[in-house]
């Protein structure tokens, strides 16, 4: 009788990652429009940069926060601050998230098929989907940086943080195993599915856990709201992030964008209310 015990399964190799430095110049490179160079356009490179895509996130946001709170100290009102602080992000991404944002609900508005939708979504034009949900994203953010900034000038600092923060972090939930790209080329291609489902969670996690503790300085309430924040934009973005899949077929990078200024706007909208 053979009593040699049975070989538990191999398991599978664990994805390789790039050094920290590629994924933050990934991340940096691809998601901004700061002078940052990508040194490597690789599966582990993407992964990696996904991965710290909420850092790149966090910058933008403190960028926009300090054109806002200068804007405050010269003597400027909280409107004109929040039209400043909702400026930055946009000229920090070149526009391509709001691009992203308007084709992607050109694409979901007409209403036809997968293959005819993404064709719509690659025009150079924006259609009337597109423009009323700019003109609506774009009013949502201002109306709420504005009202946070007129509690506290610190208060629309940090929800500027916390919008680029989470922003970002729907990014990397986006790229995680399991989501497709609707398209063989493009940004939306280069990064689909390469991030692990259970280092997606843990960089959501530790985003909401960094927006707690900025929301810290208010007080245990203030914290739980601002985690309450995050969760509450990430997952508005997965449901759009479904919602693209089941009509596209997978994420293009038109639909990143969409879903990064979707948290966002959830995320203001979120610490406004509360």
């Amino acid at each position: 009788m053979d009593t040699t015990p049975p070989r538990s399964p191999a398991r599978p190799p664990r994805p390789p990652y790039a050094p920290l430095g590629d994924g933050l110049r990934f991340a940096f490179g691809t998601l901004t429009a700061l002078p940052v160079r990508v040194t490597r356009w690789d599966r582990p490179a993407a992964r990696t940069g996904m991965l710290c895509a909420p850092v790149a996130g966090v910058v933008v946001g403190l960028c926009a926060a300090a054109l806002g709170g200068l804007l405050l100290l010269l003597g400027a009102g909280p409107l004109l601050a929040a039209v400043a602080t909702v400026a930055v992000p946009a000229a920090l991404t070149r526009g391509l998230h709001l691009d992203g944002l308007a084709d992607t609900a050109d694409g979901l508005g007409s209403g036809k098929p997968a293959d005819d939708a993404l064709r719509i979504m690659k025009r150079s034009d924006i259609g009337p989907f597109g423009v009323v949900t700019l003109l609506f994203v774009l009013l949502a953010q201002v109306a709420a940086v504005a009202e946070l900034y007129g509690d506290h000038w610190a208060r629309g600092a940090v929800a500027a943080a916390v919008a680029g923060g989470t922003a970002r972090c729907a990014l990397t939930l986006a790229a995680r195993s399991g989501v497709p790209a609707a398209r063989p080329e493009g940004l939306g291609a280069a990064v689909a599915g390469a991030v692990p489902a259970l280092p997606a969670t843990v960089a959501a996690a530790l985003v909401a856990a960094g927006c707690a503790a900025a929301g810290a300085t208010w007080g245990p309430q203030a914290a739980v709201g601002h985690a309450l924040a995050a969760v509450a934009a990430l997952g508005a973005a997965e449901l759009l992030l479904r919602h693209c899949r089941r009509r596209f077929g997978g994420v293009t990078g038109d639909v990143f964008g969409a879903l990064a200024e979707t948290a966002a706007t959830t995320a203001l909208i979120a610490l406004a209310l509360g």
